[in-house]
């Protein structure tokens, strides 16, 4: 998540000084200004979440920012500076809207204090918008949660190309979504009224998948009792989804090709060619271009595959859905468990949304329905967390238990790994490590 942004007008430059420096220690962005009218004028190049303001200044005093500031920035709060005779005048304010008043001389530890409440609940609106945004906007996939500038991309690609009845290829990390990425394309597509089949190319021999796909005659081997109708056939009018498709073995790849080209299929012992209608959409956690080049996938097949490209991102890099996901996840399984789980305490959302996630959102999904299922309180805390995920919180340290050296150093890897988005070269530089050294070590703590 970005860090929050903070406006200070006072014409008093000590003021400003002041309350800037013990808010930038706190990792917000601040920016002081002499009067209303410049502080008011920022808005129109850059938003902020908070303002603290000074009643009476020069000019536009602080009743009227925060009237303006109520008016066309509603989601931003408003903090006002007052002197002692003046506090009647600040308690009108917050009639009026603001969020509370300090007193001058100010106090650094009040200033804080107050800060943190009002950001509290900047974030708590902004989490509640976006929720509601991800998961109710008209023009967006309803079953798929996010808001980042990612996620938007692959929103946007499925509004245009859902209703387009080319094919398809769906990449990305496992656990990222692919196939509901594939069942928003065919619900939005003329084709919805049909069948929506999905199989797994991955683990199956050529002849398991040739028989999965296109069926088979009667007594076209042994045991072949009678005849069956393929996936393929049975998404007539419909959508199929080839999951995995890099695990296609090569033969299979061949006749999927003359497949998509020509739109008929013969089945396994069958002589007499079966016209179907059918949408191809394919999905693969590895990069099939890199695939080509080393000449482990067929090229020609990818091309017909890949007629319009998504890519899914994985969950690491788009951490502000963190917090959509794990709400959208907890209302699905409290409801499901019937467990009267009120929330997530902030403990726990700082952890998960420090964590790498290897697995993506299949993975924060299994720890959201772990949790709640566990969960003997009123909110979810660090002890329904799995015993990793609990190892990053620093009170768990103080309260439960000491690192052993060896934890500790695990622990301060994943970290470097996380703030670097899992660059391996500039993790290794900034951990003083040759990257061999650091690769042997993710092997031997699990963290690759």
């Amino acid at each position: 998540m970005d860090r929050f942004k903070i406006s200070v007008i006072d014409d008093e430059p000590i003021v400003c000084r002041e309350i800037k420096r013990g808010l930038s220690k706190e990792n917000y962005d601040v920016e002081t200004f002499a009067d209303a009218e410049s502080g008011l004028s920022a808005f129109e190049r850059e938003s902020f979440d908070l303002v603290l303001c000074d009643l009476r200044l020069p000019g536009l005093g602080g009743q009227d920012v925060l009237k303006h500031i109520r008016m066309h920035y509603p989601h931003t709060e408003v903090i006002l500076i007052t002197g002692y005779g003046s506090v009647d005048s600040a308690i009108e304010a917050i009639r009026a809207g603001a969020f509370h008043y300090v007193t001058k001389p100010v106090k650094m530890a009040e200033i804080r204090l107050l800060t943190k409440r009002a950001l509290d609940k900047v974030a708590l609106v902004r989490e509640r918008e976006a929720l509601k945004e991800a998961l109710f906007a008209k023009d967006r996939p309803m079953e798929i949660v996010g808001r980042s500038k990612a996620m938007n991309e692959v929103f946007r690609l499925i509004e245009k190309v859902a209703p387009l009845d080319c094919t398809v290829l769906i990449q990305g990390e496992s656990g990222t979504g692919k196939e509901m990425v594939a069942r928003a394309l065919h619900r939005r597509s003329p084709r919805n009224k049909g069948p929506f089949v999905s199989f797994n190319c991955g683990g199956f021999t050529e002849e398991l998948i040739s028989n999965e796909l296109f069926g088979h005659e009667k007594g076209a081997f042994t045991g072949a009792n009678e005849r069956k109708i393929g996936l393929l056939e049975a998404a007539h009018t419909g959508t199929i989804f080839l999951d995995e498709i890099s695990e296609m073995p090569t033969p299979m790849q061949v006749k999927l090709l003359r497949f998509v080209e020509e739109r008929v299929l013969l089945r396994v012992g069958g002589v007499r060619p079966l016209p179907v209608d059918v949408r191809l959409l394919a999905a693969s956690n590895q990069d099939l271009a890199d695939m080509v080049k080393r000449r482990a996938f067929r090229e020609d097949l990818f091309y017909r595959l890949n007629v319009v490209g998504i890519t899914l991102p994985p969950l690491r890099t788009r951490r502000d859905d963190i917090p959509l996901l794990v709400r959208h996840f907890f209302d699905k399984y409290s409801h499901a468990f019937a467990k009267e789980v009120k929330g997530v305490s902030s403990e726990v959302m700082q952890i998960l949304s420090r964590y790498p996630f290897p697995g993506n959102v299949r993975e924060l999904e299994n720890i959201v329905e772990r949790a709640i299922a566990l969960s003997e309180e009123t909110e979810i805390s660090v002890r329904d967390l799995p015993s990793d995920l609990q190892a990053l919180s620093i009170s768990s340290l103080e309260k439960n238990h000491w690192l052993s050296l060896e934890e500790k150093e695990k622990e301060y890897i994943r970290e470097v790994l996380v703030q670097t988005d899992y660059n391996r070269n500039l993790a290794a530089e900034i951990l003083g490590l040759p990257r061999t050294t650091l690769w042997r070590k993710m092997k031997r703590f699990g963290l690759e």
